[in-house]
């Protein structure tokens, strides 16, 4: 079942590029595995799956130990608190929700600890709901300014969630103000920062997000079915 539900999703990947004059190749998928188990993360795998993403640090940690015997790339993609940044530097592929200068500042430390480079995505407020995380449109440049400064965290684009809706197009205007920032940011040309990475779109308006330019979709339900 996995495996169909990724072949499905790969087609509609490249039926929203097509409908919108982009390259399928232009679009990471990252398979949301928050709940699910290990046995269903190896048959993901087993199709063709590379990139997973994980909201929980403890959940992250256990699942890649369990996997270490496959070629992963793990994203984090939940709130990510200072104190636990220790516990996944070592092999996080991009951290996709920096939304503060204290958790890039511990990245920082924590990277440099390991002699890595650490990827990461700095995640935007682009909807009304208090309940969702991230810095604000306006502030998003400042924040980024300052992530520049810090030599083993690099700046690779911006994350956004859409509001809770069951129509794909409430989300497109979420979608187009992130691109808008991103646009802010690429006018500034800051020294080591890179803005073209967009994550948006998840199960129920990814193809939305693909048309008005992201370049990462983070599917679960999709892929794994309802959690439990």
């Amino acid at each position: 079942m996995v495996a169909e539900n990724i072949k499905n999703i790969r087609e509609r990947i490249h039926r929203a590029c097509f409908r919108c004059g982009r390259k399928p190749e232009e679009v990471t998928l990252v398979a949301v595995t928050k709940t699910f188990g290990s046995d269903v993360i190896r048959e993901a795998a087993g199709a063709g799956q590379l990139d997973f993403g994980e909201n929980y640090v403890q959940e992250l940690n256990e699942k890649r130990n369990e996997l270490r015997n496959l070629n992963l790339r793990w994203h984090f993609i939940g709130h990510l608190q200072s104190n636990k940044v220790k516990y996944i530097a070592e092999y996080v592929h991009l951290v996709q929700t920096v939304d503060n200068v204290r958790i890039a500042e511990e990245i920082q430390k924590r990277a440099q600890m390991h002699g890595r480079i650490i990827d990461v995505l700095v995640e935007v407020h682009t909807t009304s709901e208090a309940t969702k995380a991230g810095v604000s449109p306006e502030k998003t440049l400042d924040l980024v300014k300052q992530i520049s400064y810090f030599k083993n965290v690099r700046m690779q684009g911006l994350m956004t969630m859409g509001p809770f809706s069951d129509d794909p197009n409430d989300s497109r205007p979420s979608f187009q103000q992130l691109v808008h920032v991103q646009k802010r940011i690429e006018q500034e040309g800051i020294p080591g920062v890179s803005a073209k990475q967009l994550s948006m779109g998840m199960t129920h308006d990814f193809e939305v997000g693909i048309e008005e330019g992201a370049t990462i979709v983070r599917l679960g339900t999709a892929i794994f079915g309802k959690r439990t």
